[in-house]
This record gives C-alpha cells, structure tokens and sequence, in this order.
C-alpha cells in the first residue's frame, strides 16, 4: 500500500533512461509567444497577468532589485504551472521533489545574500546583531542569526515540498476511498467524491498560492539585501 502510495513521486524513467528534465521543460512550452503585431485575447491576458503580477512583486523594490523582475517572473510562471500540470492524472510533479525544490532555493537565495553582502556590506552585517544587545548575549546572538539566515533556503524548499505533496496524497487517499465505496455504499461514496472535487479545486488554488508564496518570499530577501 505504502508503495502504491508514494508511486506517483518517484522520478519517471523511460527505456531506462530518466526523462525528468524534459518534465521541467514542457511547461515553457505551453506559453504562447506573439509572433504578430497584433495580440490574440490569450496573448494579451498572459501579458496583464504577468504585469500585474510583476507591479505587485516589485512595488517595494528599488532599480537595482527591479533587474530581478525576469528572473522572478519566470520563478513564478515556472513553479505555478509546474504544480498545475502535476494534478493531471498519472502525471509527474516535479515540486514534490525536496531535491529539486532545493536546487531552485539555494541559488536565488545565495544571489541575494551575495547581493547584499556586496552593496550593503555594513547593512548585512548588521542583521547579525541587533542594536543594543547586551554583551554577553552578542555570541549567542550572532550565532542563532547565522543559523537564522542559513536556514532560509531549506525552509523555502520544505514549505512547498510539503504542500503539494499533502494535496497530492490526500486527493490519491480520498480517490482510492471513494472507488472502494462505490460497492458498499453509493450515499457514502457521493460524499467523499464531493470532497474529492472541493478538495481538487483547492489544489488548484494551493497550485498558484504556493507558487507566489515561493517567489514573495524570495522577492523579501532581495529586498533586504538590495
């Protein structure tokens, strides 16, 4: 049961050979590009999306954490659809992968913490040791603020890691229960189907919630640091 249960997240192979990097790369595919001057109504809706997304993100940035617009643009139109392509069934969801998760966190949040460190050097420093600490407590300060910012990268990654693959087990276990209802009782399993559907367009909702969850949150410590 355990198997069958965390089947879903293991890494798809094909003939032996993993095919998980053309999963990470399909969802680009899916965007429509404009190849005219004139916009069609889904070019121009993807296009007011993505700006009022993007005013949204970078109201609280300067021009110097503006230059980061592209990348965290693309961070959210990646994660957002990647987490949307895996309630499809007997599909793959990349974000479920701590491994994967990691490799987008560490990176972004290195950039920024290397950002600040490099323009506000005096400023990042200070963020180890708040005005005013009494002397004896410096050491253990600084220490628990080192530890604080390290563990930034690993709490982005855990916090959607854990969210898409709670809703993905919880609509498999509540699938797997309605289907064995059907026999037993038809009342009962119209029930747990209606929950089934409540609980998949609040998948879809955490879909696109974690993905701005995940950037905001990088977009916060650019801003720290810039």
């Amino acid at each position: 049961m355990n198997e069958n249960l965390f089947a879903s997240f293991a890494a798809p192979s094909m003939m032996g050979l993993p095919i998980v990097v053309l999963i990470v790369m399909f969802p680009s595919v899916l965007f429509p590009t404009p190849s005219r001057l004139i916009n069609n109504r889904l070019i121009s809706i993807q296009q007011w999306l993505i700006q009022l997304t993007s005013k949204q993100m970078l109201a609280i940035h300067n021009q110097k954490g503006r230059t980061w617009a592209l990348m965290l643009m693309s961070l959210i139109l990646f994660i957002g659809s990647t987490n949307l392509l895996g309630l499809l069934p007997h599909s793959f969801t990349p974000t479920t992968q701590l491994s994967m998760n990691l490799g987008m966190a560490i990176p972004l949040w290195a950039g920024t913490v290397i950002t600040g460190f490099r323009y506000k050097t005096k400023a990042s420093l200070a963020h180890f040791l708040p005005q005013g600490t009494p002397l004896p407590l410096i050491p253990m300060l600084v220490v628990i603020e080192t530890i604080s910012l390290l563990i930034q990268p690993m709490a982005l990654a855990v916090r959607l890691t854990a969210n898409i693959t709670a809703g993905h087990l919880l609509i498999h276990l509540i699938g797997g229960a309605t289907l064995a209802l059907i026999n037993i009782s038809a009342t009962t399993a119209f029930i747990t189907f209606i929950i089934l559907i409540l609980l998949t367009i609040l998948e879809f909702a955490v879909a696109l919630i974690q993905a701005y969850v995940f950037t905001l949150l990088v977009s916060l410590y650019l801003h720290d640091n810039t």
